[in-house]
């Protein structure tokens, strides 16, 4: 339903994923007049649109939401409805306001910046612009993540292609799948996760990643998320596009991998170099026929209704510290970078409502 006047709000929340539902909690705390708008029917985030084949127990570890442990779900259980459960619960529990679905078309500025100032007295408001109407804020918590911004790499030949070609975004069902020779590019989690899950189910898979796959003899734990935080950092500070989670500490060396890589399941065939109607292509000459390629390639920051604001880099990505945009102080950018991970948005989301705190009333910080 359009709202029937503009909406004023101290802070607006982007996205009720992980780091938004964080940040919402600790706004709500500390008494901040906030909304968080979510462009989901319902609560859960990017959970809520992954395949039912996804369990809990093989899926990223899920960091904790503040003041409310999720528990011990069974493992067995659909990732999408347990986050999806623990999320809806989460807001219930805790009365946070938020409102959806409600699309965020861009942000803008009511005004000016005034130059060399970091305080928000005298600075324009800004104008989030939806699909149901307006909202004017003195804050933005940028809580959007990435899920809705799939990244397809350009190979030569690709519209060649007489198969199927899907991003592991939009794959479903693994059932469709079956019976068919396929192609999986990658080397995150998620392709070594779908090339487990193939087994015994496609005709035959082969798995093509750019570089060896680096697997690393380590659980994949709180800690793991905290190391991503580290080693993203100094991308951010200087403007440049964050790295993946795998990209910053590589892959995790369970039993289950390992056991993958002794059938032969997990091992990468090498780097693609073309496409061609019946099948790839690698770098290495063999051609490899092909039903389905899967792009399991990863996602990009979805942050393309901020671009009025102008805040990218010419490294192409937006100087931070920490949650602290640096070409824009009423901008607070959470799960983005070193918050990539579940445990480094939860942080984040902490971080983001005490820096909106201490921006909205600087004596009293």
């Amino acid at each position: 339903m359009a709202l029937s006047r503009e909406v004023r709000r101290d802070v607006v929340v982007v996205g009720a994923g992980q780091a938004g539902l964080s940040a919402a909690y600790h706004l709500a705390r500390r008494g901040i007049d906030f909304e968080v708008l979510d462009a989901n029917e319902g609560p859960g985030g990017a959970w809520r649109h992954r395949p039912d084949t996804l369990t809990f127990g093989g899926a990223h570890a899920l960091h904790d939401l503040p003041g409310t442990p999720l528990g011990e779900p069974d493992p067995q259980e659909p990732a999408s409805a347990v986050v999806t459960r623990y999320y809806g619960s989460y807001e219930r529990e805790h009365s946070l306001p938020v409102r959806r679905p409600v699309r965020v078309r861009e942000v803008a500025s009511d005004g000016e910046l005034p130059a060399g100032r970091r305080e928000l007295d005298g600075f324009p408001a800004l104008l989030v612009r939806t699909d149901v109407g307006t909202w004017r804020a003195r804050l933005l918590v940028n809580a959007t993540g990435t899920w809705d911004r799939p990244y397809w790499p350009h190979y030569p030949g690709r519209e060649t292609f007489a198969g199927w070609q899907v991003h592991t975004r939009d794959l479903r069902e693994e059932s469709s799948l079956r019976g068919r020779r396929v192609v999986v590019v990658g080397a995150g989690t998620s392709a070594v996760q779908l090339l487990l899950r193939l087994e015994g189910c496609a005709a035959a898979t082969t798995w093509v990643t750019r570089r060896p796959p680096r697997w690393v003899e380590r659980e994949f734990d709180p800690s793991w998320g905290i190391e991503v935080e580290r080693s993203v950092t100094e991308r951010t500070r200087a403007g440049l596009v964050p790295l993946s989670v795998v990209g910053a500490t590589g892959l995790p060396l369970t039993a289950e991998h390992r056991a993958g890589i002794e059938r032969g399941v997990l091992v990468s065939a090498g780097p693609l170099e073309r496409i061609v109607p019946d099948g790839v292509v690698l770098a290495s000459g063999e051609h490899v026929p092909a039903d389905v390629i899967v792009w399991a390639t990863g996602y990009r920051a979805s942050l393309s209704h901020l671009a009025p604001l102008r805040l990218r880099e010419p490294g192409g990505g937006i100087r931070t510290d920490g949650v602290h945009v640096e070409r824009d102080p009423r901008v607070l950018l959470v799960g983005y970078g070193a918050s990539a991970s579940t445990i480094g948005a939860t942080r984040a989301g902490r971080r983001a409502a005490l820096a909106a705190a201490r921006l909205l009333t600087p004596a009293a910080a």
